[in-house]
């Protein structure tokens, strides 16, 4: 039986994130839950203060239920009223009607090759000429360059006028693809658009906050400290990520290297800088004489809480920092004031105020991964660090007739194998709750996350602090320098010489990661996939595992492989269902012509356009897919020429491949085409290229009773000219750029 009454929060969390979850599966169905909510807390309200009067144990379970379904409503009407698309006047409700509109930029500003890319928030509509209020996200993007003129980024607090209608967000256009429409959504955004320099103006200045518009520029003004003494551009790179967040100059090599061997949250400004800080405040406080007395307790949280807000300030106050802040500043309250019983009520009072404040952190990723890996730390890396007594192995080597140095040396023996040993189960215990979350939502598992881990970790933790400490000398001489300007010019070779510290632990760490990914090529387990319930069923095996251990009760051992026996028959029926499933994929990747044959585990991918696919057009418009299927054997080919699926080209430079697959022919179509007196039988057609056609001809060739798809090669003008003209004639039309890919069967 579990005990709740040390859990109080606990179970107030899990009724409150129960409502959340409600939403998000049956929301769209519900009516407005606040009347709902509001008579069952009166309920509620009548019933304790009867059971209160009356002493009934009955009654008090009553409430004790009522209560949590209060909550759970709560939760559930939460949701509903931070869902923006609900409202009246969300930009759902006037479609393509917008001529113009107002909005202000309320994100930071994602710096890409090509363009930039934030979050603007609507202020108001011009529909028919007439200006109304009006809300809604809209993720935009905007060309850096135009016409050979370098286009100013974004600042946050900029209100533009923007001309056009916004488009609703697309959904993921192939198999598996990641759900970035959904993505948004979560953020309260659900249209997108791409504008062009000459398609808006800025004509205000106005953050939605202050506060966070000086957090920001209080970061971009650190950045600019790093930028000026870490020399080496990868280094500064990573400084900057790693005691600021800023990420934008982080290349994609350096960022797979980190996901490859699990330490990417070295690069996120997290629990994991916020940790350290705490930390080093708290034993800092703890070499302060007479530590006792509510005073010192007092004086510790205040101090406590200076500083974690302190860092999340000039931080930028990102999503993660504050995220953090919360959990580390209910801890921090907890102890000060005595009323810390246990850390899983203290984490739970943190996540309940999240929640109210935020229902959508439930689906955030970071918010997951957070609060699992710190639950599993400390719940797991206490029952792991039993398996070994290290500090007692080393302790027992001393003798009293040893030498003084010789006791010494097994005294720092003992300190530095203990500590390996806590980092070892400290990575190990917050592996247990969030790798299911990484095969989930990364389709990956690092094998190398251990020795990772204990070597970079410290390293970039030491290097946080040294590049604390440049921020605050730098930031020391500056205030020197309106009194004094020679003397701190003089005492600049301070902060270069801690610059030089800090850019060699950076290198060092950095190519710790390198080198690890060099030397263990094979460490990475990749295209992993599991569906959500599947991963419940991880989830439920480790609680189960968990709680056998802790009660030693069989029953726990047998649920816990009744859920991995459903876990692998569900893999079997998956795989079974696979093994039939054959199917022709017309790609949707711009400006591309690719098609698939998938054909059970094994598939043929061919690029009819001859040119090899770029890492970003596999890696997220291809693969997914592939993992979803678990496909074994993938092969890519360069056009038709040596690909498994034989194809014709019907003559010398003609315009058309004739492509035969498993009773299927799929004509593809690039140049005008001949007439024809009978038509050809074939299944499909694919337009490539803006193909110079005209729909009479393809009639004539291939007949009316045929499907005309449009792949990603053809452009949108071209596609809105001959669609009508085709469908005019009784044909059917697809466009995979719009719709997304287009998949056929083969003819049993």
């Amino acid at each position: 039986m579990i005990r709740w009454a040390p859990y109080a929060f606990v179970r107030l969390t899990l009724a409150l994130a129960a409502g959340i979850l409600t939403y998000f599966y049956l929301g769209n169905a519900l009516p407005d839950m606040r009347g709902a909510v509001l008579v069952i807390t009166v309920l509620f309200l009548g019933v304790q203060v009867w059971s209160t009067r009356s002493a009934n144990l009955g009654l008090t379970n009553a409430a004790g239920l009522l209560a949590l379904l209060t909550i759970y409503g709560t939760g559930l009407t939460l949701t509903q009223q931070a869902t923006e698309s609900r409202r009246a006047d969300h930009l759902y409700r006037f479609g393509s009607q917008i001529e113009f509109y107002r909005a202000v930029v309320n994100d930071y500003t994602v710096v890409r090759p090509a363009t930039y890319a934030t979050t603007v928030r609507v202020l108001a509509v011009r529909v028919h000429g007439h200006w109304q209020p009006a809300t809604g996200g809209i993720r935009v993007s905007i060309p850096r360059q135009e016409n050979s003129a370098v286009v100013a980024a974004p600042q946050y607090g900029d209100v533009w006028l923007v001309r056009g209608a916004p488009t609703p967000s697309k959904p993921p256009l192939n198999p598996g693809e990641f759900d970035y429409r959904r993505y948004l959504a979560y953020h309260q955004v659900y249209h997108q658009q791409f504008i062009h320099p000459d398609q808006y103006r800025m004509i205000a200045a106005q953050p939605p906050s202050y506060l966070r518009a000086v957090s920001m520029r209080a970061a971009r003004t650190l950045d600019g400290v790093f930028r000026q003494y870490v020399h080496a551009k990868r280094e500064y790179a990573l400084a900057s990520a790693l005691v600021l967040g800023i990420k934008d100059d982080v290349d994609q090599e350096t960022k797979q290297a980190y996901a490859n061997t699990g330490t990417t949250h070295i690069m996120a400004v997290s629990g994991l800088q916020v940790g350290l800080l705490f930390g080093a405040t708290m034993w800092l406080l703890s070499q302060v004489p007479g530590r006792r007395g509510p005073f010192f307790r007092a004086m510790t949280a205040v101090l406590g809480l200076a500083v974690i807000w302190t860092y999340a300030f000039v931080t930028g106050l990102s999503a993660s920092v504050l995220r953090a802040a919360v959990m580390f500043s209910f801890i921090i309250v907890a102890r000060a004031t005595g009323r810390q019983s246990t850390m899983y009520n203290t984490l739970a009072v943190a996540a309940f105020g999240l929640l109210c404040y935020d229902p959508y952190l439930l689906v955030d990723v970071g918010f997951q991964l957070s609060f699992l890996a710190v639950l599993s730390i400390v719940y797991v890396q206490p029952r792991i660090m039993t398996w070994l007594d290290v500090k007692g192995y080393f302790v027992a080597r001393q003798r009293p007739w040893q030498p003084k140095v010789v006791q010494k040396l097994w005294q720092w023996t003992s300190w530095l194998m203990n500590s390996i040993w806590q980092a070892t189960a400290l990575s190990l215990a917050a592996q247990v709750a969030t790798f299911p979350l990484g095969l989930f939502y990364f389709h990956q598992f690092p094998l190398s996350f251990l020795a990772s881990n204990l070597v970079a970790v410290p390293i970039s933790s030491g290097a946080v602090y040294v590049g604390l400490i440049l921020l605050l000398l730098k930031g020391a001489i500056a205030s020197l320098g309106l009194v004094a300007p020679a003397l701190a010019t003089g005492l600049d070779w301070i902060p270069r010489l801690v610059a030089g510290v800090f850019e060699l632990m950076i290198w060092l760490f950095n190519e710790y990661i390198f080198r690890i990914g060099r030397l263990m090529p094979g460490a990475l387990i990749s295209g992993i996939h599991v569906t959500a319930p599947q991963t419940w069923l991880v989830f439920g095996v480790i609680l189960t595992l968990l709680t056998f251990f802790a009660a030693r009760r069989l029953v726990w051992l047998g649920l816990a492989c009744s859920l991995l026996g459903a876990f692998a028959g569900n893999q079997v029926w998956a795989a079974h269902q696979l093994k039939t499933d054959e199917r022709l994929i017309i790609y949707s990747i711009p400006r591309r012509s690719v098609c698939g044959f998938w054909q059970g585990a094994s598939a043929d991918i061919v690029m009819v356009d001859s040119l090899p696919l770029s890492d970003p057009e596999r890696t997220y418009r291809i693969v997914p897919g592939l993992i979803a299927r678990e496909a074994q054997r993938v092969q890519y080919h360069m056009g038709w020429r040596g690909a498994a699926v034989p194809a014709t080209q019907c003559a010398p430079d003609s315009g058309l491949v004739l492509m035969a697959w498993r009773g299927l022919t799929v004509a593809f179509v690039s140049q005008p085409l001949s007439s024809a007196r009978q038509p050809k039988p074939v299944s499909l057609v694919v337009l490539r290229r803006n193909a110079r056609v005209k729909a009479a001809d393809l009639a004539a060739v291939f007949g009316k009773d045929i499907r005309i798809v449009f792949d990603s090669s053809c452009r949108s003008w071209y596609v809105q000219r001959m669609a009508p003209e085709l469908q005019q004639l009784g044909m059917q039309t697809y466009d995979v750029t719009t719709q997304g890919f287009y998949s056929i069967q083969p003819r049993s």
